[in-house]
């Protein structure tokens, strides 16, 4: 049995106990306790959320974790004994991670420095000035370096939960916690916080539909003519009605919504390159590379060989710490 700690203090925000959901489900459909999940706090007993939620904890003491995450809040109280444990976390335990902003406290403890991470986006500039000793990678989902995983916002908390669930139990298991999730797909770490259809914002149901039916149908040529036919409007009509709506021509939105399907394929790193771009339309591999290269700057095996090296790192420190 995995013993996990997850730390939090006056203030939290409930939103990360969603990725305590992760080990919970976990153990559901391994079909025994796997995990053994403890709530800790610096002092123990009661500790109110930000919206007043209650919850009791275990004070920080000598028991070992496998794994100690702590959440993040708008509210951070850098207390001398909270950080301290994390120093001993890290030292002691298998994998150190943070959601959210729950990377600025790794960070004031001084345990990012030098080292690849990641917070939310909205909190990006702050945590720049304050830990510029930190390589901040705002676009990720969440980064591994050696034993140390963090995590953007609270949901990304979640896909860093499934990978550490898939690591320990296989990746047959973390499907399942992602169907029992209701999730549309799994998501990397490499994957950017920001989404294609998000930054569009598409307001009518029809050019929703149109970009859902993109979406499915990314392995046919997806012209402008069948776009307008899947959603009943000519095609000067929808070309029309797209662009307002969001502030793009159907090429431009389509090849980005490609970029990202074929980004998540190629990061998986379980298809080969050339079929990545027959199944997301590019048609052959040079026609994604470039298209990669302008999205990017690197060619997709370069963001395969990266997605790699993350993963042997993580398992390299797991190994030393085993």
């Amino acid at each position: 049995m995995l013993r996990i700690g997850f730390v939090i203090f006056p203030g939290f925000g409930v939103m990360s106990f969603s990725a305590m959901s992760v080990f919970e489900t976990a153990n559901t459909e391994f079909g025994e306790q796997y995990y053994d999940v403890r709530l800790l706090s610096e002092i123990g007993g009661s500790v109110r959320s930000s919206i007043g939620v209650v919850v009791e904890t275990e004070a920080f003491g000598d028991s070992e974790f496998d794994t100690v995450i702590i959440g993040g809040g708008g509210h951070m109280p850098f207390t001398q004994g909270l950080l301290a444990y994390l120093r001993q976390a890290a030292s002691e335990s298998r994998r150190l991670a943070a959601t959210c902003t729950g990377a600025f406290f790794l960070a004031e403890a001084g345990l990012l420095d030098d080292s690849r991470a990641t917070t939310h986006w909205f909190y990006a500039d702050d945590f720049r000035k304050r830990y510029p000793k930190v390589k901040l990678e705002d676009e990720r989902l969440f980064i591994i370096d050696g034993s140390i995983w963090t995590s953007a916002g609270m949901t990304a908390g979640i896909d860093q939960a499934l990978a550490m669930v898939e690591k320990d139990l296989g990746p047959e298991i973390a499907r399942a916690v992602s169907k029992s999730f209701v999730l549309h797909n799994r998501r990397t770490g490499g994957q950017p916080q920001s989404s294609v259809l998000l930054d569009m914002g598409p307001k009518s149901d029809r050019i929703q539909a149109a970009l859902a039916y993109a979406r499915k149908n990314l392995h046919t040529p997806l012209t402008v003519e069948q776009l307008a036919d899947a959603v009943h409007l000519s095609p000067r009509q929808f070309s029309r009605a797209f662009r307002a709506e969001t502030g793009i021509p159907p090429s431009k939105a389509i090849e980005k919504l490609r970029i990202e399907a074929a980004r998540l394929l190629v990061q998986d790193g379980r298809h080969p390159i050339e079929v990545i771009a027959r199944q997301t339309g590019f048609g052959d591999d040079e026609r994604m590379r470039r298209a990669f290269l302008r999205a990017f700057g690197k060619p997709p095996q370069a963001l395969r060989r990266s997605a790699r090296g993350e993963i042997e790192i993580a398992e390299d420190a797991e190994t030393s710490l085993s």
